[in-house]
């Protein structure tokens, strides 16, 4: 089997293990490097100091994982198709949103064990076979590469946008050291004067076509940050107590977005449209129980309960929300402790 004949069954089987798209790239990266440097000169990244630490071990495949030479990149929709829509649940403040790729099983699991079948499968026809596989895993420049891979083009949003199924999907690669056949790189980018993702972002975080500052973006504020939430952003956050959606929701090209029907995506304890009232009571037992196996339970429960404070802060005043947020006032944290009382003071 030579190269070209190799990468078109690699195709077949990611389709086989239920990859909606896979496609192959070199390592190059240089004009992403040099964005990636100027974007972590400005601070864009905020506390996430392992974006910086890394160097530039994300953006030269080789340095990561010497030896190197294509890159598989392969795509995963994973919109559950019983999910109560969106834009429903941010319209109602008494309940939290949940950005939808965490509603079910935490995807890490599933796409990395999907990319080592893969891998094994084409072990069996080169015993010379070496590979990486990469969900989020390492420091990847992942969305490039799948660009590269022709499989969508960078939005403004920063997400990658495919013209047949919008951007509900998860990205994974496999680096190998096999020279495979390369796909052409996707160089169109259908954003044209769209504004929308940028218009529509609840904190301005979208600073610039495809830049984002960290800083104000609520993923990252309700994900990474692991301190205080600044005020200056607790009433712009809404209800959105798990990452943020908005520019997705928003898009035009979504309405290609197909749903998956991974079983694991499916959702669980009901985390599409929840009430505020009823998270905020979770024990910290129920907490670990009910976001096991999901992408959730990596925030903790202190930074869980913080979200939520400012969700119910910014609920509709009822003595029910209000009852709530008093409950826990003396017996949490300092870090829960203060959001509460932001939240209060804005019932008062």
């Amino acid at each position: 089997m030579n190269k070209l004949e190799l990468s078109k069954e690699i195709k077949k089987w990611g389709a086989e293990l239920g990859f909606q798209q896979i496609g192959v790239t070199t390592t190059d990266l240089h004009q992403d490097e040099a964005y990636l440097i100027d974007w972590l000169s400005k601070g864009r990244h905020g506390e996430m100091s392992y974006m910086a630490s890394h160097g530039t071990k994300r953006s030269r495949p080789n340095d990561l994982i010497p030896g190197t030479s294509s890159v598989i990149s392969a795509r995963m929709d994973y919109m559950p198709p019983s999910s109560k829509h969106p834009i429903e649940v941010l319209k109602n403040k008494k309940l939290a949103y949940i950005s939808r790729y965490a509603t079910g099983r935490d995807y890490h699991k599933l796409i990395r064990q999907r990319l080592k079948k893969l891998a094994n499968k084409i072990h069996e026809h080169y015993s010379d076979f070496g590979y990486r596989c990469f969900v989020d895993s390492a420091p990847v420049l992942e969305k490039a590469l799948a660009r590269n891979a022709g499989l969508g083009w960078i939005g403004k949003h920063s997400n990658l946008i495919n013209p047949q199924a919008g951007s509900w999907f998860f990205l994974g690669e496999i680096y190998t050291n096999l020279p495979l056949e390369i796909d052409t790189p996707f160089k169109e980018n259908h954003c044209g004067s769209c504004n929308a993702c940028i218009d529509i972002c609840p904190t301005n975080a979208i600073v610039g076509e495809m830049e984002i500052d960290a800083r104000r973006c609520i993923s990252y504020l309700t994900i990474e940050l692991r301190g205080s939430i600044p005020e200056e952003f607790r009433k712009m956050i809404g209800n959105r107590v798990y990452g943020c959606d908005d520019c997705q929701i928003i898009c035009p090209w979504n309405k290609f977005s197909k749903n998956s029907d991974e079983d694991d995506f499916r959702i669980r304890h009901g985390l599409d449209a929840a009430n505020l009232v009823d998270l905020f009571s979770w024990t910290e037992a129920e907490f670990l129980k009910r976001t096991e196996g999901s992408a959730i339970k990596r925030i903790g429960y202190e930074c869980w309960l913080r979200n939520i404070a400012v969700g119910l802060g910014n609920a509709p005043t009822s003595k029910k929300v209000i009852n709530t947020l008093k409950k826990r006032q003396d017996n949490s944290s300092t870090l829960v402790s203060e959001h509460i009382e932001w939240a209060l003071r804005q019932h008062c």
